[in-house]
């Protein structure tokens, strides 16, 4: 068994084991760990390494359904929330949360990203939010956030984590409901961004509308080029292995030329190496005329 090293100095948060052949991964979070798996058990094996490198071990199964929190397997008990360090930016995380404690670590390298494009004077979309992520990482880069979730638990969350890296929350905006209806919203009201992040759940539900990535990205990239300034960028995510690289950047790049848009550019980077060879996370990153 072979465990991911540590991607930096100024991350402590990283998958430290991958393996979704055996159906077992394994988050570090700062010294303690998260194991999921399929089977309704934790697996033996990893608790010798786990007691070397992590001062807690947490496990619990790998089901959305469930929504449970995780179960201290060995080491200390983590009975509050804690601090993460991830491209040199904070983040909350509680185990107690249910199925995901605060940030997906696959999304790494495109937060870096965000982070590298948005800038002052920017006005930046994080569509489909959970708690803020990527708005933490445009904000800290000097741009003006708008963050747009469902929930209104993670929209508090979004603002813990900024008072967590010193952003002040003037100059930001927060709104609960479907990222849908918001895009339609702000295109009659004439509002436009410089970037936006499309990260959608596999599959979600509002009222009577469904969506599901391998069906309907098409139509959320139409919305949101629609808000889009001339020469704005994009970060287009899929989490899925229903749906192939292929197959999602068609759909991308026809919502988008629907719109009469053009795109200059586009790359469809890798993920994090320590997820290498499981390939479920799109993405694209555009800029469009």
């Amino acid at each position: 068994m072979t465990l991911f090293p540590q991607p930096g100095a100024d991350t402590s948060a990283w998958r430290i084991l991958h393996d979704a052949k055996a159906d077992l991964w394994v988050d570090h979070f700062d010294g303690r760990w998260l194991v999921q798996t399929r089977e309704a058990k934790m697996p033996g094996f990893l608790l010798p390494p786990g007691e070397g490198v992590a001062r807690s071990v947490y496990w619990r199964p790998r089901d959305k359904a469930a929504g449970t929190a995780p179960e201290r397997v060995s080491g200390e008990e983590v009975r509050e929330r804690f601090a993460v360090r991830e491209n040199g930016a904070s983040f909350w995380i509680d185990f107690a949360a249910g199925y995901s404690c605060g940030i997906f670590t696959d999304q790494r390298l495109n937060r870096r990203w965000v982070a590298e494009m948005a800038g002052p004077g920017q006005r930046v979309l994080n569509t489909f939010a959970y708690t803020g992520g990527f708005s933490v990482m445009a904000a800290r880069s000097g741009a003006e956030t708008t963050t747009a979730d469902l929930s209104g638990t993670y929209l508090d969350w979004t603002w813990d984590n900024f008072a967590l890296n010193g952003l002040e929350r003037s100059g930001h905006h927060g709104v609960k409901g479907d990222a849908f209806g918001w895009l339609r919203t702000f295109a009659r009201q004439g509002r436009t961004f410089h970037g936006i992040v499309l990260d959608p759940p596999t599959f979600s539900r509002s009222g009577k509308d469904t969506f599901r990535t391998d069906r309907d990205y098409g139509s959320l990239a139409a919305l949101a080029v629609s808000v889009l300034e001339p020469g704005g960028w994009m970060l287009c995510c899929a989490n899925t292995h229903r749906l192939s690289g292929g197959h999602f950047e068609r759909d991308v790049f026809s919502g988008i030329r629907s719109k009469g848009r053009k795109i200059l550019s586009s790359e469809s980077p890798p993920m994090p190496p320590e997820f290498r060879g499981d390939d479920y996370l799109k993405t694209l990153r555009l800029r469009v005329e």
